[in-house]
């Protein structure tokens, strides 16, 4: 725990606040310390960037994790429902599956002498899958789904120069451009999906598409990061439950808030529109706070958690006769954080040195 409540960083331009009881306390007050920012880009688009984004119309008015207004509710309530604690049960024989079919055929691969990537023999698929699922959505490009997801999570929570920017802007104009399209189809067939829903609230194409950008982003992206993570540290040693991986090193480390007016926090005052950094995991806090808590608690904490938990039931004889063969290379940025590669060989037996 820190011994300070509120500190500044110059080099990120936050005022960072990681004490537990100091981050529930903002987050429980929504008016005070409003989620404008949750979804800003980090570092500032150039011009050029701006312009792709610009020619397809993206656009993400507050829908879900930035929005403080009244609209928040329904929209949320209206997501909630894809993730009832009993939907979500009921996908666990389906994550189960997915899982396990991978695992046998890593644990074959390792057997016969390769390398294995963990992440994208194990983690990178399964979580898409299932929320794909869950919302009642199909024919979605896989592949450029979990590459859509990374560089929009790059172009907004990262470090990119202009030339990295514009290609990052490319892929999330065409990510947005085939949401685009799934909510025209929506509007014309209907349906029970999660764009049929949040067309027939009565939502503009632009909060239908800033709904849908996010949540499948963050309904499966964040998720592999939390196994892969949950890997990492069981095969060297670390924490061994869903719960100790969340509490110290959870895949979403840090989220963003921006005071609405001059506030304290403890005994440090932040100025009006003062840009807020939450330490969410990694400072001694609950489990629980990885998510959340209150009215933009994480809608898909449940999910995580079953198919974190799951993956490292299935993966558990893999994870202990596996080590590491290179520190791995990470994705560090301001509010995600995860091993990008888990490059492993299979321990030698006694039998493997006769």
């Amino acid at each position: 725990m820190t011994g300070c409540p509120a500190r500044y960083d110059a080099d990120l331009g936050y005022w960072v606040v990681d004490d537990p009881a100091q981050v529930r306390a903002v987050m429980l007050d929504p008016a005070t310390f409003r989620p404008d920012n949750a979804v800003l880009a980090h570092t500032p688009l150039s011009v050029k960037a701006l312009r792709v984004l610009s020619a397809v119309g993206f656009a993400l008015p507050p829908t879900l994790a930035n929005n403080a207004g009244e609209s928040h509710r329904a929209i949320r309530a209206a997501v909630a429902r894809f993730f009832s604690p009993a939907r979500v049960a009921a996908v666990e024989p389906l994550t189960r599956s997915l899982l396990t079919s991978r695992v046998t055929v890593a644990s074959e691969r390792l057997a016969a002498g390769e390398l294995v990537d963990l992440v994208e023999a194990i983690a990178a698929e399964p979580p898409a899958l299932v929320v794909l699922h869950l919302l009642g959505l199909s024919d979605v490009p896989l592949a450029e789904l979990k590459a859509w997801s990374l560089d929009s999570l790059e172009l907004f929570w990262g470090c990119p120069d202009e030339d990295r920017q514009l290609e990052l802007a490319h892929s999330a104009a065409e990510f947005y451009g085939w949401l685009r399209s799934r909510t025209t189809a929506a509007r014309r067939a209907g349906g029970e999906d999660l764009f049929s829903v949040l067309v027939g609230l009565g939502l503009s194409d632009e909060e239908v598409c800033a709904v849908g950008y996010f949540l499948l982003i963050a309904g499966q992206e964040t998720t592999t990061q939390l196994i892969s993570t949950a890997f990492h540290l069981a095969a060297t040693g670390g924490a061994a439950s869903v719960e100790e991986v969340l509490a110290e090193a959870s895949s979403v480390p840090t989220w963003r808030r921006v005071t609405a007016a001059a506030v304290a926090v403890g005994d440090v005052e932040l100025p009006a529109g003062a840009p807020v950094l939450l330490g969410l995991s990694g400072h001694g806090g609950p489990a629980d706070l990885a998510f959340g808590v209150g009215v933009h608690r994480c809608l898909g904490a449940g999910l995580a958690r079953l198919e974190t938990r799951v993956a490292l039931e299935c993966a558990s004889d893999l994870l202990s006769a596996v080590r590491l063969v290179e520190e791995p290379p990470m994705i560090d940025l301001l509010s995600f954080r995860a091993p990008k590669r888990l490059l492993v060989t299979a321990l030698l037996t006694c039998t493997d040195t006769l």
